[in-house]
């Protein structure tokens, strides 16, 4: 290697280095694994991952270079200008086959039981770079399993220690988890204490396990991955729309991985994400039309339930009708929503189901700085969100953006554990939020940046003061500079906002505060789903009710008159649009159940019954070219909500595995620790003055209803606030506003 540059040419970051006689350029300080990759030249490795930094430890990269005495891992050796590397000498391949015969001495014979069989990099590379024979004798050793929760599944006797999942939780979820223990030949990778995993992204460690050491344990043999066919498709539980593949055989979906989407996810997936398919299969799936007759339920056919349905909407068109909308649905869907409220015409419409306060006629936006952009920022602020469990994908980057270098700031209710540092919190109950963002300090923090983001989340945008909270978030990033996002509170209420699934008369709490006499309801479980229960309870059971509905459930059986039973996402052709403002197609992966039709079939068939115009089209083509893009709507402002004036401020957040009816039934998410159930959490203080103590059964009381809860002490909430999680049946009497302890 010459001291003058090969290629003067060249830019000054750059050297030129030749792979198996390849010359190419590469980055300065890059490893020779990297240069060969963007080559396209192979080079067999186990330990070394692109998104993960660097270990060195299976060693099975090994290369030759010019003027080195020994192979050297390519995933570890830098490259320099001048450089020649061959990997495919006899040199380079005598010593990737004697790492590959040392990494199958104590591997398991198990590939025709092991899930990982098909898919896995050992069996790969053994084939072209292991012996046919091996000449071990001795015994292999076993390693012991460990429980380490409800999705990932264990089999460390066929670990080979490349530390990935170590890595993982490390370095990506940021809650250290996994470890090395014992030395040598005892080396284990494990959880140290036996807890199971808590990383709300945990499930990527299989994705990341070169072997079948960790595996899907929803999963677990089930099928094999020749035997599945894989369909493009996008999370639909929280409004990043995460990049995945559904895996489905004979028409079930029976794994979800993720897509890669640099723009998006990257390559990872959230637990949300990968393991809601199985909500799908719920007993209480919704498979065929049922209609309510003289007060009992009784299956009809798709003629019956469709007649049904219209003489409902017949008799009750105009001023008299209510459409509420759940904020996942399709686009498709949505836009042809919007058209049977036209044909209807209702001007009550709408889909922002999870919001309190309407006042300032707020609809959700994209976000002002695109998601691979935020992990850029220099300073970002999180204003009234849980992030980890609202966006665990975004939690996920922000922990990256401080890891290189950014400042960020949190203003919430309570402190949540979140797996980044945190240079400066203000931690106060929610009618101190819009005040906490005129600190000084953070105002100054802010404005010294050159790229600063603003993150409002769920719990300021779904409280009953959100409009005055919003009104602060505006206030304060056109005064410091900083990019505003807004988190859209639904997986696709960007696409809806856009498609005009939106009021000219009444919104949600308009509707319910003067109850139409008759509503549909689309995609909605009714008892859990809108945020102000109570109020939908009372304007839902005094009404006639068409649901078009994925579940048959209690509360949708307790309020509805007719059924319709709709395909969900992953059963389904449709788009949804993002958070960057990106609109996604999916495709359909999982079969239809029963008598099941996708929605926009049934949204055709019951236009073609009340004999509406625009609704001829036959096909999926037919209701993209009709829908369209709605322009953009300015809804007029109501009239504030009032905060009652005694009692603890309510601070709601959504619980992690209860934000929809799929993923509530999904029976591995719901045995996750993440999912605590119901429960009131007080500040030591205000626990104290009322005389209530940890583990107590406490009896809440608001101006909705009362709710009896197991009381939870931590100091992490904000005095005079009392923090509960949405999504569960025992909180959902409570609202957003205030609550009193009634009785302990």
């Amino acid at each position: 290697m010459s001291a003058q540059p090969v290629n003067p040419d060249l830019p000054p970051d750059h050297v030129t280095v030749f792979i198996d006689g390849v010359e190419m350029a590469a980055p300065k300080g890059s490893m020779i694994i990297q240069a060969a990759d963007k080559a396209g030249i192979p080079i067999p490795r186990f330990c070394y991952h692109d998104k993960l930094a660097i270990a060195a430890n299976c060693r099975m990269c090994l290369v030759d270079v010019e003027k080195m005495p020994k192979p050297a891992p390519a995933c570890a050796t830098p490259v320099m200008d001048g450089m020649k590397v061959q990997t495919r000498s006899e040199k380079a391949l005598k010593s990737q086959r004697n790492v590959m015969e040392f990494l199958l001495i104590n591997h398991p014979l198990d590939c025709p039981i092991c899930d990982q069989g098909g898919e896995c990099e050992l069996q790969d590379l053994s084939l072209g770079y292991g012996r046919s024979v091996s000449r071990f004798q001795e015994r292999k050793r076993v390693v012991p399993d460990e429980d380490i929760g409800p999705l990932v599944a264990t089999e460390m006797t066929r670990c080979i220690q490349c530390t990935r999942c170590v890595r993982f939780t490390a370095e990506i979820a940021g809650t250290y988890e996994l470890g090395g223990m014992y030395r040598g030949e005892n080396l284990q990778i494990g959880t140290y204490d036996g807890k199971p995993l808590t990383t709300e992204i945990s499930g990527n460690v299989i994705d990341v396990c070169p072997v079948g050491a960790l595996t899907n344990k929803v999963f677990q043999f089930r099928a094999r991955p020749w035997e599945l066919i894989a369909r493009e498709s996008v999370g639909f539980h929280d409004a990043m729309g995460s990049n995945l593949f559904h895996h489905s055989r004979r028409g079930q979906v029976l794994r979800s991985v993720p897509r890669d989407n640099e723009a998006v996810n990257e390559c990872w997936l959230s637990d949300r994400d990968r393991y809601s398919h199985q909500g799908l299969y719920a007993d209480d799936r919704a498979v065929k039309p049922l209609q309510k007759v003289n007060g009992e339920w009784k299956e009809v056919s798709w003629a019956e339930g469709l007649a049904a349905a219209a003489e409902i909407l017949r008799a009750n068109r105009g001023d008299d009708l209510g459409v509420l909308v759940h904020p996942a649905t399709s686009n498709e869907e949505g836009g042809l929503l919007a058209r049977l409220a036209d044909g209807l015409d209702t001007g009550n419409l709408d889909h922002r189901i999870n919001n309190r306060d309407f006042s300032d006629g707020a609809v959700a936006e994209a976000f002002a700085s695109p998601l691979a952009e935020i992990e850029k920022a220099d300073v970002i602020v999180v204003f009234g969100s849980n992030i980890r469990h609202e966006l665990p994908l975004l939690h996920q980057r922000l922990r990256k953006a401080q890891g290189k270098g950014s400042k960020i700031h949190v203003v919430n209710p309570v402190d949540f554990d979140f797996a980044f540092g945190i240079a400066g919190k203000h931690i106060v109950a929610p009618s101190k939020l819009a005040g906490a963002l005129n600190d000084a300090a953070l105002r100054e923090v802010v404005q010294a940046g050159r790229h600063t983001v603003l993150l409002v989340g769920g719990i300021a945008e779904n409280h009953p003061q959100a409009a005055s909270l919003r009104a602060a978030a505006r206030e304060f990033a056109a005064a410091t500079g900083a990019k505003l996002c807004r988190i859209p509170q639904g997986a696709n209420a960007l696409g809806l906002t856009r498609h005009g699934v939106l009021p000219s008369r009444r919104d949600v709490a308009g509707m319910f505060a003067e109850p139409r006499k008759a509503y549909v309801i689309y995609g909605i479980e009714a008892g859990l789903d809108f945020a102000d229960t109570p109020a939908a309870a009372r304007a839902l059971t005094a009404a006639k009710v068409v649901a078009f509905s994925h579940f048959a459930c209690k509360s949708t059986r307790d309020f509805a008159d007719v059924i319709l039973p709709i395909g969900a996402l992953p059963e389904i052709e449709a788009t949804l649009t993002n958070l960057n403002g990106d609109e996604q197609r999916t495709q359909a992966a999982g079969k239809l159940p029963g008598d099941a039709r996708e929605g926009w079939r049934v949204l055709r068939a019951l236009g073609g019954e009340l004999q509406l115009p625009a609704f001829e089209f036959t096909d999926l083509a037919g209701v993209r070219a009709l829908i369209g893009a709605r322009a953009s709507v300015t809804l007029a402002p109501t009239a504030a909500a009032t905060q009652d004036g005694e009692g603890l401020e309510l601070a709601v957040s959504a619980a992690i595995y209860r934000t929809d009816g799929t993923v509530r039934r999904a029976e591995a998410l719901q045995a996750h620790p993440l999912n605590v159930g119901a429960r009131v959490v007080l500040n030591p203080a205000d626990a104290q003055s009322l005389g209530v103590n940890e583990g107590q059964m406490v009896k809440l009381g608001a101006s909705q209803g009362t709710a009896t809860l197991p009381l939870v002490i931590d100091a992490r909430v904000a005095a005079g606030a009392a923090w509960i999680e949405g999504g569960y049946g025992a909180t959902a009497p409570l609202g957003a506003g205030r609550v009193t302890v009634v009785s302990a």
